[in-house]
């Protein structure tokens, strides 16, 4: 792997490494890729510049997670707050090198409600998964969040993270598929069954499409098919709706959480196991140690059509742990702005 770059923050330091054909993907696919480490707290944008080497933009949100795109607008969970960045640059211009720039312009303040996955409906609602109170809920204008939908087993609204709800799935951009780690009703009863509890139900007509999973994540739609990562298993693969099973087709070295796509291929997320334990209980322990490998954090680029891993990306240092991963079709070099630096004081814009 190619190093990238290497990026220092409050002290700690961070090195990105790619293959040597990532930059080419990129390019053949016209595709830029965000993502957010969870427990840094940091979005990453990954685009090239007009040289053709890889461009990186990063900067600091308290336990960023969820992302979601539509039209010029960007949203992303963090660790109390739900934040809208909106595009500066005019299309078909550049600024600085930039054919993106997003800059944070309204934050949604929810509490601590533990933001996972998210989708932005066609009337522009935005739609989470409110992992804290086993629902999926929408923005309010005057309270913390209004749930929209609970599992049905769940038997009251309460800040208890009873099944660990966290993946949501949208098809025509409403709310399709949650995945959850288990059909519990207890505080924090998901626990107890990481190993083979997890569950993906069909949030329309609460029906169950797929069961005896391992810590599923994000579900997710392409070309009629349901993906899935089974991340206590570190499988990728996809549920065949119609004898409601998991069929895994490629195993990846971690965590994997965060998934997207572009045209034949997925975009999935890896992240290494936490404060050095190991993935205690879980399948991927015995999984890695069967293909004698480690657990890395990054990206996997893998084939939809021979399941192949083709691209990889890897980040060493103070990144560990990955949540959401974001396919920007269409855009070359994106730049985020943070509002911990003073370049938010500079980027003024004047609506025509």
């Amino acid at each position: 792997m190619n190093t990238l770059q290497h990026i220092k923050s409050d002290g700690n330091s961070l090195e990105v490494i790619a293959t040597e054909g990532f930059g080419n993907f990129l390019k053949e696919q016209q595709l830029s890729i965000a993502f957010t480490t969870y427990q840094v707290g940091k979005i990453f944008m990954i685009g090239l510049d007009d040289t053709q080497k890889i461009s990186i933009s990063e900067r600091t949100f308290p336990r960023c997670m969820g992302l979601a795109l539509k039209d010029n607008s960007i949203w992303m969970s963090s660790l109390f707050q739900v934040w809208r960045f909106e595009n500066s640059v005019p299309k078909n211009q550049k600024y600085k090198g930039y054919d993106k720039i997003y800059i944070p312009q309204i934050a949604y303040t929810t509490g601590d409600i533990d933001i996972h996955d998210m989708i932005i409906t066609p009337k522009n609602r935005t739609v989470f998964v409110n992992t804290r109170f086993n629902c999926l809920a929408t923005i309010s204008d005057t309270h913390s969040f209004k749930p929209l939908w609970k599992p049905p087993f769940i038997s009251k609204l309460v800040a208890e993270d009873r099944c660990h709800l966290n993946g949501l799935a949208g098809e025509n951009g409403l709310p399709k598929y949650v995945s959850m780690v288990s059909r519990t009703d207890t505080e924090q009863g998901w626990r107890d069954h990481r190993k083979n509890g997890g569950i993906v139900m069909d949030v329309q007509t609460n029906e169950v499409v797929c069961k005896n999973l391992s810590m599923p994540h994000s579900p997710r739609l392409h070309n009629g098919k349901l993906y899935l990562l089974d991340a206590g298993s570190g499988y990728f693969g996809y549920v065949d709706i119609s004898q409601k099973k998991f069929i895994p087709m490629t195993f990846c070295n971690g965590f994997i959480r965060g998934m997207n796509f572009i045209g034949d291929y997925a975009i999935v997320g890896l992240s290494k196991h936490r404060e050095n334990k190991a993935f205690e209980g879980l399948q991927l322990e015995e999984n890695l140690k069967k293909h004698q490998q480690d657990a890395e954090c990054g990206l996997n680029i893998i084939s939809l059509k021979t399941g192949e891993v083709v691209e990889q990306l890897r980040l060493n240092g103070i990144v560990r742990e990955l949540y959401d991963v974001m396919s920007m079709p269409n855009i070359q070099k994106p730049l985020v702005i943070g509002t911990m630096k003073d370049d938010i004081q500079r980027m003024i814009t004047v609506e025509n």
